[in-house]
C-alpha cells in the first residue's frame, strides 16, 4: 500500500443489528437470560424505537432493530458470534433456562451445522462451540477461544 492511498477514518465495528418482532421480550432475554446490559433506548423518526445490548465490558452491542426497519425475524442464518469463558457452564445454564441451544457442544471429533445455511455440515470445528436461538428464532454461535 502506498503512502499515498486513500484511506477511511473507520474506527471500530459498530452494532450488529438483530431483527426482532417484540422489542420488549428481546429485552427482556438479553438482559435476564444473556446477562447483557442495555447501552442505548431511544426513539427517532415515526416513533421507532432503537435499542442497543451488549455483555458487560464489550465494545460491540446488538441492536435489537424492529421490523419496521426491514427483515422479519427469525432467519436461520448467523451473523454474530460471543466469546465466552466457559463454554460447558454457558451450554447449561442457557438450556436450563429453556433457552434452544444445540445437543451438544461441537468440537474436534464431532461436526455442526453452517453459519449461513443449516444444511450444511461443518466437521472438526475448532474452538469448542455451539448455537443458540433468541425467543425469534434468531441464531448465535457461542465460542470459548482457546
Amino acid at each position: 500500500m502506498s503512502d499515498s492511498a486513500p484511506t477511511t477514518h473507520l474506527s471500530q465495528i459498530g452494532a450488529v443489528f438483530v431483527p426482532v418482532a417484540d422489542q420488549e421480550r428481546a429485552l427482556a432475554f438479553y438482559l435476564d437470560t444473556l446477562g447483557f446490559e442495555k447501552r442505548v433506548d431511544f426513539t427517532y423518526g415515526d416513533g421507532i424505537r432503537w435499542i442497543e445490548v451488549a455483555p458487560p465490558g464489550a465494545a460491540n452491542t446488538i441492536a435489537l432493530v424492529p421490523s419496521g426497519e426491514g427483515e422479519s425475524s427469525g432467519g436461520d442464518e448467523t451473523y454474530c458470534a460471543l466469546a465466552t469463558t466457559d463454554i460447558e457452564a454457558d451450554h447449561a445454564t442457557l438450556r436450563a433456562s429453556g433457552v434452544a441451544v444445540d445437543e451438544e457442544i461441537a468440537q474436534a471429533g464431532n461436526s455442526r451445522t453452517g453459519l449461513i445455511s443449516t444444511e450444511v455440515s461443518v466437521p472438526d470445528p475448532v474452538p469448542r462451540q455451539f448455537f443458540f436461538r433468541d425467543p425469534d428464532g434468531n441464531r448465535f454461535l457461542i465460542v470459548q477461544p482457546d
